[in-house]
């Protein structure tokens, strides 16, 4: 209790003197300390929420989190992978075409 009261009484000598500026900015440092922290987290998570893609690898269908506009591996089959507008697409070379197979089933035809 008695290191508030002299920190008061400092503060208010200060004050009286004309030095209340130098309270005042001592302040201002403490809610800076205070706030920019919390400034920060919120800020980040909101980059987080922003930019953290979870989608499933087109080649293997394996699901995993990147980074929107950035090139990573698929941790599962080692595919080249670009993240685009919150979904995994294959990095190709140009010129190549990407085609999804389709199973037919075989039906047998009697004369």
């Amino acid at each position: 209790m008695g290191c508030w009261l002299t920190l008061l009484a400092t503060f208010l000598l200060l004050g009286t003197v004309g030095l209340g500026w130098l309270v005042n900015g001592f302040l201002i440092l403490i809610g800076l300390v205070i706030l920019a922290p919390v400034i920060g987290w919120i800020g980040f998570r909101w980059w987080l929420q922003r930019n953290l893609v979870e989608d499933k690898c087109p080649v293997c269908a394996y699901e995993f989190t990147g980074f929107n506009r950035t090139e990573c591996r698929c941790p599962n089959c080692g595919e080249l992978l670009k993240v685009e507008q919150g979904q995994f697409n294959r990095l190709t070379p140009p010129g190549t075409i990407d085609v999804d197979a389709v199973e037919v089933s075989v039906k047998q035809l009697e004369d």
